[in-house]
């Protein structure tokens, strides 16, 4: 691609006027000589628009007069964008200097969704770990089977993704009641049917880890393991329907082949089954799907025994040690000192 092509950074804001101005600063600073920098404030109620005017016309801000969430803030970005390559960067993030250059430089014709792996930094931009693991590597070029298979393919969060304009054209807007949060799940589901996925092992920008977006284990997290169920279902609904529109065919109930979306349902079961949204689920049954799941991903063959190891574990264990093996898995902050190093041990023997 052409270092003259046209960026779009579109950076969608609610509440985190805290944030807002180093991830502003971020796209401002980006050493492509083509950016345009949106900025959708989806009506907050913090100082952000006092953040928002100081940048005058340095930016494009786009203020929503109705909270609606993320897929209208997305939306509403989207329709006031000109680039060619098109960034969403949540506000409580930010891209180093040459991120853009890179993912240009990289980019190829056929390239409809391009990935990135971030720093994990603390509200004082501490660095603590890369997102997603090293260990973890991407899938890249024609993902599709993968999607056919299971609904997922590996992939990152917002702040780690570029994607053309052409791709996206096909697919939005956003559906915005079932994708009010995780609207970047829609476009990494369905991007990838409108050509390949690329990817840089490189860390590119930081996902910020802060009081908002952390979880703890109890109820809090069996409501995010709910709601990462349920947004695994829109997902699938939006992708078997548009599969169908280009002709192709998903394999019967993909999510029982998926090990992302079976450890969340493993937990919303176990710790508060009586809210689980799925009916007749066991965690017999979910425990031996997430097993044979993982043996079948492209992880080394340590990574998939040790993951389909605690799958079986969680299925198989009395409830109350299934879920402190839940939560040590989930929710790092519970983990005992000497269980963190023998995970960090064993994290680095898989890679």
């Amino acid at each position: 691609m052409a270092d003259q092509t046209p960026v779009s950074i579109i950076i969608s804001n609610y509440n985190y006027a805290r944030f807002l101005g180093r991830s502003i600063d971020s796209a401002l600073e980006q050493g492509h000589p083509d950016v345009e920098v949106i900025v959708v404030d989806d009506a907050s109620t913090d100082d952000s628009s006092d953040v928002i005017n100081s940048y005058g016309d340095r930016i494009r801000p786009c203020l929503r007069e109705t909270n609606g969430g993320h897929a209208a803030a997305f939306n509403s970005g989207f329709i006031a964008c000109k680039g060619d390559v098109v960034f969403f960067l949540d506000a409580d993030d930010y891209l180093y200097p040459e991120a853009v250059s890179h993912v240009v430089h990289a980019w190829r014709d056929r390239t409809a969704e391009f990935e990135f792996r971030l720093h994990l930094v603390d509200e004082e931009e501490q660095v603590k770990d890369v997102f997603p693991p090293p260990e973890a590597p991407f899938d890249q070029g024609d993902v599709t089977p993968e999607l056919l298979r299971r609904g997922r393919y590996q992939t990152t969060v917002t702040s780690g993704l570029a994607f053309a304009r052409s791709a996206l054209e096909t697919i939005m807007p956003i559906p915005e009641t079932d994708f009010r949060q995780g609207a970047d799940g829609y476009l990494a589901t369905l991007a990838p049917l409108h050509g390949e996925v690329q990817a840089l092992d490189e860390c590119l920008g930081a996902y910020r880890m802060h009081g908002a977006n952390h979880s703890v284990f109890g109820q809090k997290l069996a409501e995010r393991a709910r709601w990462r169920v349920e947004h695994d279902f829109h997902r699938l609904e939006a992708l078997s329907a548009e599969t169908e529109n280009i002709g192709l065919k998903m394999q019967s109930d993909p999510a029982l082949h998926d090990p992302v979306h079976l450890e969340e349902r493993l937990a919303s079961l176990c710790i508060d089954e009586s809210s689980h949204p799925v009916q007749g689920d066991s965690r017999l049954r979910l425990g031996a799907a997430g097993a044979a799941a993982s043996l079948a991903m492209h992880y080394s063959l340590r990574r998939r025994t040790v993951q389909a190891a605690w799958f079986l574990a969680v299925g198989l264990l009395p409830r109350e040690p299934a879920k402190r093996i839940l939560a040590w898995k989930l929710d790092v902050s519970s983990r005992p000192a000497w269980l963190e190093r023998l995970s960090k041990a064993i994290r680095h023997a898989m890679g």
